[in-house]
């Protein structure tokens, strides 16, 4: 009896030892592409996050040093470093005796924007929601 122009038991096992090895093997190639995929999908995020980091951390300094830049407006010596939310508050004219302003000061680096809670402090400082207090213990 002829199926599908194969004549023998035997040639219907080669066939179906053939279909096997080829699924098999498409089977251990395709898992290598994915395991090949997936490390580098892996990498890729380890090394953006690194890079992250590294941002942050030159931000950080940055923030650190504005006193000590030639473009920084104000004498280091009237600036305090708060760090958060804000990064300064300055008490310009304090160290000359002068008449004193005081200015909330973020600084920024490329194309970084204000944080929702920096946004915030500047509109109460904007609309004047600013006061003094003093607490005697």
């Amino acid at each position: 009896m002829e199926f599908f122009g194969l004549e023998t038991a035997r040639d219907i096992g080669n066939v179906l030892l053939g279909l096997t090895g080829g699924a098999g093997l498409t089977w251990l190639i395709l898992s290598l592409k994915f395991r090949l995929r997936m490390r580098s999908i892996k990498r890729k995020a380890a090394d953006l996050a690194l890079e992250r980091s590294r941002r942050v951390l030159k931000g950080q300094a940055a923030e650190q040093l504005a006193p000590l830049a030639a473009d920084f407006c104000y004498l280091p010596n009237d600036s305090r470093f708060l760090g958060s939310p804000i990064d300064y508050i300055v008490f310009d004219g304090l160290s000359e005796d002068e008449e004193l302003e005081i200015v909330f000061l973020e600084i920024k680096s490329g194309a970084a924007k204000l944080s929702a809670r920096e946004a915030r402090i500047k509109q109460a400082v904007k609309a004047g929601r600013v006061r003094w207090e003093e607490l005697r213990l």
